[in-house]
């Protein structure tokens, strides 16, 4: 149900911020990304560490919401806890590494695709 509901306002936050500039700068994705990193950090200190909800709910907002919603704010809050943790060069490691590797990943699915599709 979460991630229904996170996918669902994945799409509406797109289609407000959505403009003729977006071709140029994913807007809608950066602020996607922005505001679910916010969001799981309220959650996590709401949920996780004050207890003020039910564990139950980490699950459905957190993982399911915000999973469909973002999955920046999960990448964000893992590098944080690397770094609050005194691992600053794991944090790096892991920020530079996934950064790197997710985009050399996608831009060989875009040119395979590319070529295969052709």
């Amino acid at each position: 149900m979460g991630g229904a509901l996170g996918a669902m306002a994945r799409y509406g936050l797109s289609t407000l911020v959505f403009d003729a500039d977006s071709a140029r700068f994913p807007y809608a994705t950066l602020t996607a990304n922005v505001l679910g990193s916010l969001l799981i950090g309220v959650l996590y200190v709401v949920i996780i560490e004050k207890a003020m909800l039910p564990a139950e709910m980490r699950s459905i907002l957190m993982i399911g919401f915000l999973g469909a919603f973002t999955t920046f704010s999960t990448f964000s809050l893992d590098a944080l806890g690397l770094w609050q943790n005194g691992d600053l060069f794991l944090a790096l490691a892991y920020v530079l590494g996934s950064v790197i590797l997710c985009l050399a990943t996608v831009s060989a699915a875009v040119w395979l695709t590319r070529l295969l599709l052709i």
